[in-house]
């Protein structure tokens, strides 16, 4: 494959920046065994570069977007080299291809809460939500199987971006005590919200059907460590995964203050340490703060 001829730059800058990017891949796999993660030039009608992932895994349309860079090439690959720097695939530059990088929809959501949204959009929202599309769900129709298959490739691109999250994490997080312990007045700070519904509680009221929807927090105390817990909604909704607007749902970024809670277990994951909390009792500091 030929290097492109990249814009803004002299041949002999173009010479050394393709010399770093070879030293970039060495050591890495083959784009037949692994893919590639591509840096796509600029376009007329975009003077962005552009992140992409090359798959062998769907059978068509295998380049995949993923997300905008910015318009210097320097900056655009010091972004994208740091965040795949931990990934066994390699990172080259090539021009547009219209053919075989517009979508044709097979990456378009066709139901629940992100229902015509693409998949690379919820890769950088929503990560968990994705992985249940690219393992959990279950296609009826053909083009639905390739719908799951492009899931799976953007899954295996979150996983590319969480690992240098991973060896950050494994330097730093720590449990915040033994399961059983009791723990008491803590500051926790949101960093995803996910909602699901309780199996348990739900029900049919007549022909309505009634969603009692809990709150899956993941948060962090001010030494970074991850916490995770559970917030029920005390009045059902009539639609799966969306809470009733008498509820107050938590988002990112918001500071929860807790009088007492139980460990109830621990776990690891992608190399981060878990603490998960039970029978959490608020503070009235949040009663009040959380009033419409």
């Amino acid at each position: 494959m030929a290097n492109p001829k990249l814009p803004g730059i002299t041949a002999s800058e173009q010479a050394v920046l393709y010399t770093k990017l070879n030293e970039y891949n060495r050591g890495r796999a083959s784009f037949r065994e692994a893919g590639v993660y591509l840096i796509v030039l600029p376009q007329k009608e975009n003077l962005n570069y552009s992140l992409w992932v090359y798959s062998p895994l769907p059978e068509r349309q295998t380049i995949l977007y993923i997300r905008e860079l910015t318009p210097d090439i320097y900056e655009s690959l010091r972004i994208a080299s740091t965040m795949l720097y931990f990934s066994k695939r390699c990172l080259v530059l090539i021009d547009y291809n219209e053919k075989r990088m517009r979508s044709n929809g097979d990456d378009l959501i066709f139901f629940g809460k992100y229902r015509a949204h693409f998949l690379h959009e919820i890769l950088l929202i929503d990560a968990p939500y994705l992985t249940w599309i690219a393992y959990k769900f279950t296609p009826k129709i053909p083009k639905q199987e390739r719908f799951t298959k492009i899931a799976q490739v953007y899954h295996a691109v979150h996983l590319d971006l969480m690992a240098r999250k991973v060896k950050e994490n494994r330097k730093n997080s720590r449990y915040l005590g033994e399961p059983g312990e009791k723990l008491v007045n803590l500051k926790l700070k949101v960093v995803r919200v996910r909602l699901e519904d309780n199996p348990y509680k739900t029900r049919v009221f007549g022909t309505t059907p009634q969603f009692f929807v809990r709150q899956v927090l993941t948060l962090n105390d001010v030494s970074g460590n991850l916490v995770t817990m559970r917030i029920s909604s005390k009045n059902p909704s009539a639609v799966s995964c969306t809470l009733p607007g008498r509820e107050h749902e938590y988002r990112p970024g918001e500071i929860i203050y807790i009088e007492s809670a139980r460990i109830s277990h621990r776990y690891e994951s992608y190399g981060s340490k878990y603490t998960c909390l039970n029978y959490v009792k608020l503070t009235a500091i949040n009663a009040l703060s959380n009033r419409p």
